[in-house]
């Protein structure tokens, strides 16, 4: 399996932005699927965003597509969340995970290396 540590997380305002970071040890980083998920206090996670292996396809959820992207570099065995116009409703926990192959996936159960998370805070 592969470990993962996420930074970059903060408190910002409304409509300001944060880059998260996920950092992957391992040398096999390229033939995993990345995915972000978060959870907010008393809810269930949910999928964030994925990315295949070799970046060549990016899958959002519906809430923040077209304010968050993702994208990975695997010289630097490192995938990226770039969260823009950030809302209240974003305050959550982020994890990265990954899932090894070439499918990727959006739910939780079919990634099987996660990260401790970061937390993201968005004031109003």
């Amino acid at each position: 399996q592969v470990q993962l540590v996420e930074s970059g997380g903060g408190l910002v305002q409304a409509g300001g932005s944060l880059r998260l970071s996920c950092a992957a040890s391992g040398r096999t980083f390229s033939s995993y699927a990345m995915g972000w998920f978060r959870q907010a206090p008393g809810k269930e996670r949910e999928f964030v965003a994925a990315i295949t292996w070799n970046g060549g396809n990016t899958y959002y959820a519906d809430s923040v597509k077209g304010r968050f992207f993702i994208s990975r570099d695997n010289a630097k065995n490192t995938v990226y969340l770039q969260m823009n116009s950030l809302k209240p409703e974003d305050t959550a926990v982020y994890y990265c995970a990954a899932r090894p192959g070439v499918l990727v996936a959006t739910s939780a159960k079919h990634f099987g290396s996660w990260g401790r998370g970061t937390q993201v805070t968005v004031s109003s």
